[in-house]
C-alpha cells in the first residue's frame, strides 16, 4: 500500500464507534477491572504490541489499582501480512512473570489464536493469574470454544477494522474511532 493510497482510506470506511463511545466502552471497563482486580497484588499489566498500545495507553489512565507496565510482542504475520500457525516473538517482557497477576491487553479480539497462545505461554511461565482485556471482539464463528477474554470493551461485525490502534496495512492505528472498510458491491 502506498501512502497515498492510506490517506484516502478514510473516504471509503464506515465510523462503527465513535471517539466518545470507544471512550465511555473504555471507562466502563476500566471500572469492572478496578472491581474485579481489587486486592490482586503485584499486578502487571502487559500490552500486546503494535495494536494494543493506544487501548493500554488509554485504559492505564482510568485504572486505579498499584500496577507496572510492560510489553510484549509477539504476531502470526510476517512481514508481507501474511499469517502463520507459530507465533513469531519480537520482543519478550523485561519483568519477570513468576508469581505475577498479569493482565494482558490488546486491540481486538478476532479469531483468538494470538492470545489464547500468549496466555498459555504466561501460565507456563508460572504467572499467579493471568487476565485478558480486549478493545473489541469481532464477531463470528472462528474463535477457540475454550478461550473468551474476562473483559471486552465493544463488539465488532466481522469487518476489516481499523483505528484506536487496529490498522490498515500498517496505517490508521491513530484514528479516534473504529472504523470498517465499506462494504461494497
Amino acid at each position: 500500500m502506498n501512502i497515498q493510497h492510506a490517506g484516502q482510506i478514510s473516504e471509503f470506511a464506515d465510523c462503527l464507534y465513535g471517539s466518545g463511545a470507544v471512550h465511555s466502552a473504555i471507562t466502563d471497563m476500566a471500572e469492572a477491572i478496578n472491581h474485579r482486580l481489587a486486592g490482586l497484588d503485584n499486578l502487571l499489566v502487559l500490552c500486546l504490541l503494535k495494536g494494543g498500545v493506544v487501548f493500554t495507553g488509554q485504559l492505564l489512565t482510568r485504572l486505579t489499582l498499584p500496577l507496572e507496565l510492560d510489553y510484549i510482542h509477539v504476531t502470526r504475520y510476517g512481514t508481507d501480512n501474511a499469517g502463520s500457525a507459530e507465533l513469531r516473538w519480537v520482543a519478550s517482557p523485561t519483568h519477570s512473570l513468576q508469581g505475577r497477576n498479569i493482565l494482558v491487553c490488546d486491540d481486538v479480539f478476532d479469531e483468538g489464536k494470538t492470545l489464547s497462545d500468549l496466555c498459555a505461554y504466561l501460565s507456563e511461565q508460572r504467572a499467579a493469574s493471568v487476565h485478558t482485556a480486549v478493545l473489541a471482539d469481532k464477531i463470528h464463528t472462528r474463535k477457540p470454544a475454550h478461550f473468551r477474554p474476562d473483559f471486552i470493551g465493544l463488539n465488532l461485525p466481522d469487518r476489516y477494522v481499523f483505528g484506536m490502534g487496529m490498522d490498515y496495512s500498517g496505517y490508521w492505528r491513530n484514528a479516534n474511532g473504529i472504523y470498517a472498510l465499506k462494504v461494497v458491491g
